[in-house]
């Protein structure tokens, strides 16, 4: 699973005019899921989301984590985190996880994420969507939660 991860001051979606999802301070998250992904990995990437310190404490140190700023999550479903650019001129989406199971594994992070208390909106998996977003620093960062651990 693949999380690239942005310090935002606000971030949205929105779909066929319409905005699904909206946060405020927080993260914004494009979210890959690949081929092997599964339960283990949904749990992991939301412990690294969660507990990554890339919000900046008094001495202006990237050292605080989304729930000690109160913060909101914006998880976004981007299969193109999975593609494989290494030859050619269009990437490939072999290693991506079936739609199907990207959709199950996708909800369930969602989900997880709404259980522990911290706000979690989503963007709408297999939809054409708009993300707008003021990403702050910038800071982005990119996880990776390999099929394998």
């Amino acid at each position: 699973m693949i999380g690239l991860l942005q310090r935002v001051s606000q971030a949205s979606i929105v779909v066929e005019a319409q905005t699904i999802a909206s946060i405020d301070l927080g993260l914004l998250a494009m979210i890959g899921i690949e081929r092997g992904d599964g339960s283990v990995q949904v749990e992991r990437m939301l412990e690294r989301l969660l507990a990554y310190r890339v919000f900046l404490d008094q001495e202006g140190r990237m050292n605080l984590a989304l729930q000690e700023v109160g913060g909101g999550l914006l998880l976004v479903p981007q299969i193109t985190l999975t593609a494989d650019t290494q030859k050619g001129n269009r990437p490939s989406l072999s290693r991506a996880a079936a739609p199907d199971l990207g959709r199950v594994l996708f909800e369930e992070l969602v989900r997880l994420g709404q259980s522990v208390g911290v706000p979690v909106v989503a963007g709408r998996f297999g939809a054409t969507m708009q993300v707008n977003l003021s990403n702050e620093g910038p800071v982005t960062f990119l996880l990776h939660v390999p099929p394998d651990s």
